[in-house]
């Protein structure tokens, strides 16, 4: 696993790129803070998913939170295993516990998210 091919949202997520399919997960750092994770709503195959907006929620016995989207385009795969199983991607949250895979929109990078260093400074700076 190349951790430099993975890029991150400010909220956690994160995204690695293969053409111009793009795969879309939250880190692992996020997933250590989460508790007995209940349900996860995921988009529909098909359904569109703009950039720093919600594509979805993770439930926990505590909390209902938004995940955001890295990048724009249109829903290609939806993992079926997470969702039927979410604490499952805590055991492998930059692998097989990814949660969509997008067809990036035309013109479409990772360029605007951080490095796997500036995210590291993130999180080293935000209270635990």
């Amino acid at each position: 696993m190349d951790l430099g091919a993975y890029r991150y949202t400010k909220t956690h997520e994160w995204a690695t790129l293969s053409g111009n399919s793009c795969t879309v997960g939250i880190s692992k750092f996020a997933a250590e803070q989460l508790q007995d994770i209940t349900y996860l709503k995921l988009p529909a195959v098909g359904a569109k998913v703009t950039a720093d907006a919600a594509f979805g929620e993770i439930e926990t016995v505590k909390a209902v939170n938004d995940l955001y989207s890295p990048v724009s385009g249109d829903v290609t795969e939806v993992n079926s295993a997470v969702e039927k199983d979410p604490e499952s991607l805590k055991a492998n949250p930059l692998g097989t516990g990814w949660l969509i895979k997008v067809r990036l929109a035309p013109g479409g990078d990772l360029k605007h998210l951080l490095t796997s260093a500036q995210y590291e400074q993130q999180i080293a700076s935000e209270p635990h």
